[in-house]
């Protein structure tokens, strides 16, 4: 796998000398154009020229001292105010990438007087979250105690504390990112989270504290790794869903994987499964976000746009940090030679369950149908209280069904209006279940007792609905039955369908696409009593850009004016989907 570790040292090296000249002399980002600067991307670049001088041993690049340019990024993060905890994680992370004694460590020795006590007292400045940002903590921590400015380890308290509260919000160990609210925002920073406690540990002074909490990682990450075969798309597609997809949603599966082959959490019978994920997930990044004429991660353009946190500085050096742990990590995982010998690909449905208990269900539907290559995820998750289709509960099939990133719009599923509550089917269930139906179909469903509005504020004693999806080979059908426990108005209803195109230049040859018919949508039944309204171009419109391409088209159906809801019926809209696909070309 040397090949495949110098290919990724040649990446980093491209993307840091594309993006060098950005760090100002006092160590602080020059943003890319129409883009603000964020508090944390110092800490961001300390760590990735950190890990490249890990990779490499190497202290300069293109003639300029690397040891200089981390000691005035670490500075300017150290001096950030307010502390962005996160930035100072990444800093301390990439301190410790030039060694873990003081002594010895030739970018603490850059740094003044005054610098070295700000890091003193920034790292021994105490926090706790309930989210991802317990992470920062963790590496905090690991630093604090690496460097020698506290004898006490906090290391494994911190991570025991992080395991316990993923304990009392998910049934099955999956990283709940929610704060308040209804809780079960599962996304990528559960990956996230592991991927970056794993990467710190590695640089803790004690070994044996690393040693000791990777049995307890194992148990909780090894379970988004279980995950992967069935969420990765064949085209390398990996996760999709949720905030902050797109390119991260690559490098954080790729670096899990790298890890786990790494630590042997992959037993040896599965590893050509793993490998051939790897090669897969690793070409999607390549040919996607990278560009390839000039050398450095390209996130957003007139066709796509990224998380909105996310700037393509900050995304720049986490690509080039990541890029050189792969290139380590290559180096210690044995890869088979030759084309690994690869179980032909069946249809499958697989629900797993993210979180069960008496007051919500949560967890994600994969469906994977081998004649038409369609493969989609269906997340029914929290938002974190802030409705995004990202996260909404239909296929999530980049190139057939596609989402605006970041906003929200009732994409493939009804939003009625009561009132001020406007309610989705989404966010949570009960009685979730899936199976084999008819003709080797698949089917999903789930029930909610109460109705829930956008802000993920349940409506108690309004109504309730039950949802079924079906999968027949590439013919899609779902049912939305809505029941009302008084007689109310339905102010309004909204059903909506985006079409796409993959990237003009940034797609993966033989991805799968919409040909000219398109979705081929029919209404079967529409108790609402909505009607099509003219087809809305979006083109042109920035707002409506998605991780992979451009969104040119909404389709809504809609009624605008009231129906009274009597208890007792039974209001039904199902609609079938037979897209007709293609595939993109080289």
């Amino acid at each position: 796998m040397h090949s495949f570790s110098e290919q990724c040292l040649d990446m980093a090296r491209s993307i840091l000398g594309h993006n060098l000249d950005s760090i100002q002399p006092d160590g602080t980002v020059l943003p890319a154009p129409g883009e603000q600067p964020r508090p944390d991307e110092p800490g961001h670049v300390a760590y990735a020229l950190g890990e490249y001088y890990r990779a490499t041993g190497e202290s300069t690049l293109k003639g300029v001292d690397l040891i200089d340019l981390t000691a005035r990024c670490l500075t300017a993060q150290m001096f950030t105010e307010p502390a962005a905890e996160n930035g100072l994680a990444y800093a301390s992370l990439g301190l410790l990438c030039f060694g873990p004694s003081k002594e010895r460590n030739p970018v603490w020795e850059r740094l003044v007087e005054e610098t070295q006590q700000r890091i003193d007292k920034q790292l021994l400045h105490r926090s706790d979250y309930d989210n991802h940002w317990q992470a920062f903590n963790v590496a905090k921590a690991v630093a604090r105690y690496s460097f020698g400015l506290s004898k006490k380890d906090e290391t494994s308290r911190l991570i025991e504390r992080m395991v316990d509260r993923i304990n009392q919000t998910s049934s099955s160990g999956f990283f709940d990112d929610s704060t308040s609210g209804l809780g079960g925002n599962f996304n990528l920073y559960g990956v996230m989270t592991f991927v970056f406690i794993r990467s710190a540990l590695q640089l803790h002074a004690n070994s044996g504290v690393r040693d000791r909490k990777l049995p307890t990682l194992r148990t909780y990450a090894e379970k988004y790794i279980k995950i992967m075969p069935d969420l990765v798309r064949s085209d390398g597609l990996g996760w999709a869903f949720g905030r902050a997809a797109g390119a991260y949603g690559q490098m954080h599966c790729i670096s899990l994987v790298l890890q786990g082959l790494r630590d042997g959490w992959i037993p040896d019978d599965q590893k050509p499964k793993y490998f051939d994920l790897l090669r897969r997930l690793f070409f999607f990044f390549y040919q996607t976000y990278l560009d390839q004429e000039h050398g450095f991660l390209d996130l957003r353009d007139g066709e796509r746009t990224a998380h909105h946190n996310h700037t393509t500085r900050m995304a720049n050096f986490d690509a080039a940090r990541y890029l050189c742990q792969w290139s380590r990590l290559a180096k210690t995982v044995q890869m088979p030679t030759g084309t690994p010998r690869l179980e032909p690909t069946r249809s499958t449905g697989r629900f797993v369950i993210f979180d069960k208990s008496n007051r919500k269900e949560q967890g994600l539907f994969l469906f994977r149908d081998a004649d038409s290559g369609l493969h989609f995820q269906i997340p029914l998750i929290s938002c974190g209280g802030k409705a995004v289709a990202d996260a909404l509960p239909f296929p999530h099939c980049p190139g057939i069904f596609d989402w605006p990133n970041g906003i929200y719009l009732p994409l493939m599923i009804p939003e009625l209006t009561f009132g001020d509550h406007a309610t989705v089917p989404a966010f949570y269930g009960k009685n979730c279940v899936t199976g084999l139906g008819l003709r080797n179909s698949f089917f999903f469903r789930y029930e909610q007792p109460d109705l829930i509005d956008s802000k993920e504020e349940l409506v108690r004693g309004l109504g309730s609905v039950k949802v079924q999806w079906t999968f027949t080979g590439a013919k899609i059908s779902c049912e939305f039955a809505y029941n009302v426990k008084q007689q109310v108005t339905l102010d309004k209803f909204r059903y909506m369908l985006a079409i796409a195109a993959p990237h003009s230049k940034y797609h993966v040859a033989g991805s799968v696409m919409l040909g000219p018919n398109g979705h081929r949508c029919t209404v079967v039944k529409d108790d609402f009593q909505a009607t099509w309204l003219d087809t809305e171009v979006v083109t042109n419109d920035p707002t409506y850009r998605t991780n992979y391409g451009k969104i040119h088209y909404l389709q809504y159906l809609v009624r605008d004016h009231p129906l009274i809801m009597r208890p007792g019926n039974a209001y039904r809209l199902i609609v079938e989907f037979e897209p007709e696909i293609a595939h993109a070309e080289g």
